[in-house]
């Protein structure tokens, strides 16, 4: 591709800084605007300009992608990619070797940062302080302090591990945790014991903290249902920064009203925004922040340098393992 002009479609929606750094990145090309504007978490609608586009960036209609054959190289702009995760669309993709990449190592440190930070307010019973400083103000000096918990020696497993559960493995790494991770292809990790899916059951049961990261797809939905909540051991604490449909939010409610689960923090819900009468806002030891773990404040930035970084290395034709955040 060295020398040849190019022509990149797309629909995202950036600050105006970002924006500015994207013409600039791409003045060499063709830089096409779709008709509607895609966010992070919103796909966009079909576009006309699409079908002559050699290069994609944003969030493109994934049937659209499929058939416009012109397309070599699509970029989303999130780490989730659920829309394109089936086998009619990498088939496709790889039989005109085509490429497509996300955007997960823009929300690995984050996300990852986020999960740590609900751990550590978890285990120093900071949502207590606050509670009391809202209300009553009560001085709960013995209660919190004899209930507060250290994370050094605990045991951690993590469903899913990718970006964000690497990265939250080197984060944990100082509290010398003894950290599990599960996913298809059990393997050695420095720091981790990864396992397979057969293990699950007994790990789980010695689990103080349950890491749900797992993606949106037909073989993970309700994924942690009432049978896995099952077998975590009493007073366990449950995070969710994956989606919000791999978990069964009615088993998740009985564990937390029963006390088999000591705390529960949610990032993801189904359905989002989370309606205010929905019973997971008053479900006991059960908190919630609106799918924020993935931001930052310098985000639109972060995704068009990514994006740049990677069109570099397909202007030179470079091989597949040149591109950040290559799935396909």
């Amino acid at each position: 591709m060295a020398g040849k002009s190019l022509t990149i479609w797309c629909n995202a929606q950036f600050s105006a800084d970002a924006e500015r750094i994207l013409k600039e990145g791409t003045r060499k090309h063709r830089l096409v605007r779709a008709a509607g504007a895609a966010s992070v978490l919103t796909a966009g609608g079909e576009d006309s300009a699409l079908e002559s586009a050699d290069i994609a960036f944003g969030q493109p209609d994934a049937g659209q992608c499929v058939r416009s054959e012109n397309l070599k190289w699509i970029e989303v702009t999130s780490a989730g990619y659920t829309r394109y995760d089936n086998e009619p669309f990498r088939e496709e993709l790889r039989r005109r070797g085509a490429v497509f990449t996300n955007a997960s190592s823009v929300f690995s440190e984050p996300c990852a940062q986020h999960a740590l930070a609900m751990m550590l307010a978890l285990g120093r019973r900071l949502p207590g302080a606050l509670d009391e400083q809202r209300g009553e103000r009560r001085w709960l000096f013995s209660e919190l302090r004899s209930e507060s918990r250290l994370m050094a020696g605990e045991t951690v497993l993590m469903l899913g591990f990718g970006a964000i559960g690497r990265r939250l493995a080197e984060l944990l790494a100082p509290f010398r945790m003894k950290i599990f991770a599960v996913r298809r292809k059990a393997y050695s990790e420095a720091g981790v014991h990864v396992i397979s899916e057969e293990r699950v059951s007994s790990v789980i049961a010695e689990a103080d903290h349950v890491i749900n990261i797992l993606p949106d797809n037909e073989s993970t939905r309700n994924y942690v249902n009432a049978r896995r909540l099952s077998w975590c051991k009493r007073g366990a604490k449950f995070y969710n920064i994956g989606r919000g449909t791999t978990v069964d939010q009615g088993a998740l409610i009985e564990a937390l009203e029963s006390g088999k689960l000591g705390a529960a923090y949610l990032d993801v819900m189904e359905p989002e925004p989370l309606p205010p009468s929905h019973p997971l806002w008053t479900t006991r030891n059960c908190h919630i922040t609106p799918h924020t773990a993935g931001g930052r404040s310098d985000q639109d930035e972060t995704l068009v340098r990514h994006f740049l970084k990677n069109l570099a290395a397909f202007e030179t034709g470079a091989g597949a393992g040149e591109f950040a955040d290559r799935v396909i």
